[in-house]
């Protein structure tokens, strides 16, 4: 990704301009993923999208989200069940 859009995704995340823009739910890691951002095309938006191959993507958000569940039941109770439930849902 281009070092300008990260930045300006990051800018308008501290700003507070993605308070209220439209979302959509990331199919693997459950992320409320912005449709739209100030000074970023939308279709980089969708991390995906942006992967020359969408399979391999898929196989690597669902290696990360294996890895947030184990590390949720590494910590068993420690973690609170708001944090539990708003992790990834791994089949």
């Amino acid at each position: 990704m281009p070092i300008q859009h990260t930045r300006s995704i990051v800018r308008a995340a501290l700003m507070g301009a993605l308070d209220r823009v439209p979302t959509r739910p990331d199919p693997i890691l459950g992320l409320a993923v912005p449709t739209v951002c100030p000074d970023v095309p939308a279709d980089v938006l969708d991390p995906r999208c942006t992967w020359l191959d969408p399979q391999a993507y898929d196989a690597q958000a669902r290696r990360l989200a294996d890895l947030f569940a184990a590390n949720i039941r590494k910590l068993g109770d420690a973690v609170p069940d708001d944090v539990r439930m708003a992790g990834p849902r791994v089949r």
